[in-house]
């Protein structure tokens, strides 16, 4: 049986004498039930996405020394489905037998599939995963597995890129451009150690081996993504958008060598944890998906055997909306597997100060809301998340005259649409995320809630809010094997 999904469920309860209750694996006061969470130890941002021979394969920053930040491994999880994640063992260590807590340490990149065996390293019918990643001060690395990931080694002819002390280069994202038929990779760079260059560099490969510089494009921060997207699914209608690691993106075009932008730099995540993001490479292309993933970042995690969370993944489309065209992120159609029954309500009016709380059925530290507001003449509207008798909860909250929604104080801007608000608001036992308008914003935040905050409030002011359609459905955990 795999150890990740069978638990120790049957020692819940029992008592060792001198040692209290005997921990039950993954159900820890603020161990996430859905979200990725390692066993133990620091988990850093999503290292490498990738799919292959029906797993998606998540590599991830992992440091298997302790709890904090720093001497960076690749850890590895497997899932047929994105949400029951399979632990294998650490794939890829430091370089140079370091034991330096940064030196030639194993930084975030990505993952491809060299389905064309460019490298000549396949040994069976399973095409070689390659790994990019960032050594600090030992320069870009690439790192080779026949098996498909199980055993990993590093190509003999590292640094594919030298190690430059006055750019700061990192996070290679790579990927092969059909259009012009060679290999893309772009690279975070503070060129000359400029504040105001920084931003994304383009190399180009024809043999996966040398890369040559080809442009660079300033004003990002992060750690670089670039994804084609078809605009409302028309394969025929689609659009580069360059990703920064918190989220943020501009559209443009994109030759195979440099990316030109033909919007304004735009939000898409406004939570203060989204960090990291990117996405899966080598996805089906007959289905058209670009999914992500990114860490929700916390410096603490109280009384934890772990530290860190991944947010849940999403789905991103581009539509247009009003006058413009915008990236939407939905979390993935799989959620559906882990969804029991749910509480429903519709057409139901909302009249404040009557003192009833419409969900008041609704309890759980992992759970879905999703549904659709009609604003009518309200001044506000929201939720109270995780309330209990000596905690209101955490506000979710929209105001009208101000067009914003908020949450754990951060504000987004959230135009109405016909004059209603959607939202899709995960639950987790150490996190909320909220995707409103369909995808449109989103908030992606910690959250710590004590064990018996398990209440919801549904709350209006000012006026009459009418909830077309609300459903609040409780989450099975992801870890546990179903009888």
């Amino acid at each position: 049986m795999n150890r990740i999904l069978v638990t120790a469920v049957v020692l819940a309860g029992l008592l060792l004498a001198g040692f209290g209750p005997a921990r039950v694996y993954y159900n820890e006061k603020y161990r996430p039930q859905y979200h990725f969470t390692p066993e133990r130890n620091y988990l850093g941002a999503p290292a490498g996405l990738v799919y292959l021979d029906g797993k998606y394969h998540l590599f991830y920053q992992y440091n298997p020394k302790g709890l904090e930040e720093g001497f960076n491994h690749w850890g590895h999880a497997v899932s047929s489905d994105l949400i029951r994640w399979e632990h294998l063992p650490v794939a890829l260590f430091p370089d140079n037998l370091s034991e330096d807590k940064e030196l030639c340490t194993v930084l975030p990149g990505s993952v491809v599939v060299d389905s064309q065996n460019q490298l000549g390293l396949q040994k069976g019918e399973l095409p070689v995963l390659l790994a990019f990643y960032t050594s600090p001060g030992c320069g870009q690395r690439m790192a080779w597995s026949s098996d498909g990931g199980n055993s990993w080694q590093k190509f003999s002819g590292n640094p594919i890129l030298p190690y430059d002390e006055k750019d700061q280069a990192r996070y290679p994202k790579v990927f092969f451009h059909a259009p012009s038929g060679q290999w893309v990779m772009i690279l975070h760079r503070l060129p000359d150690n400029d504040e105001r260059k920084q931003g994304f560099s383009f190399y180009t490969s024809g043999d996966l081996r040398e890369w040559q510089y080809r442009s660079h494009l300033a004003g990002f921060t992060g750690r670089p993504d670039l994804v084609e997207l078809r605009l409302n699914n028309r394969p025929d209608d689609t659009r580069w958008i360059i990703i920064d690691g918190n989220g943020d993106y501009v559209m443009g075009r994109f030759d195979g060598s440099s990316f030109t932008p033909e919007s304004i730099r735009m939000k898409c995540d406004y939570g203060r944890h989204f960090s990291g993001a990117t996405t899966f490479s080598s996805l089906p292309a007959e289905e058209g998906r670009v999914i992500q993933m990114a860490l929700l970042r916390n410096e603490e995690w109280p009384g934890m055997p772990f530290h860190g969370q991944l947010t849940f993944p999403t789905e991103l489309s581009l539509r247009k909306a009003g006058t413009g065209i915008y990236m939407f992120r939905e979390p993935v159609r799989e959620l559906v597997t882990i969804q029991d029954k749910s509480l429903k309500w519709q057409e139901e009016k909302l009249i404040p100060g009557l003192g009833q709380n419409l969900v008041k059925k609704a309890e759980g530290d992992a759970l879905r809301i999703k549904g659709r507001f009609d604003l009518k003449n309200c001044e506000s509207f929201g939720f109270m998340l995780r309330a209990g008798k000596k905690n209101q909860g955490a506000e979710l909250v929209y105001n009208v005259k101000r067009g914003t929604l908020s949450l754990l104080g951060q504000a987004i801007p959230l135009e109405p649409v016909d004059n209603k608000i959607y939202l899709d608001i995960l639950v987790d036992r150490a996190s909320v995320e909220v995707f409103a308008n369909n995808g449109k914003a989103a908030l992606s935040s910690v959250l710590f809630s004590e064990e018996n905050d398990r209440s919801y409030i549904l709350v209006n002011t000012g006026g009459e809010v009418v909830v077309d359609e609300l459903e609040i459905t409780p989450l099975r955990s992801a870890w546990v094997q179903e009888e």
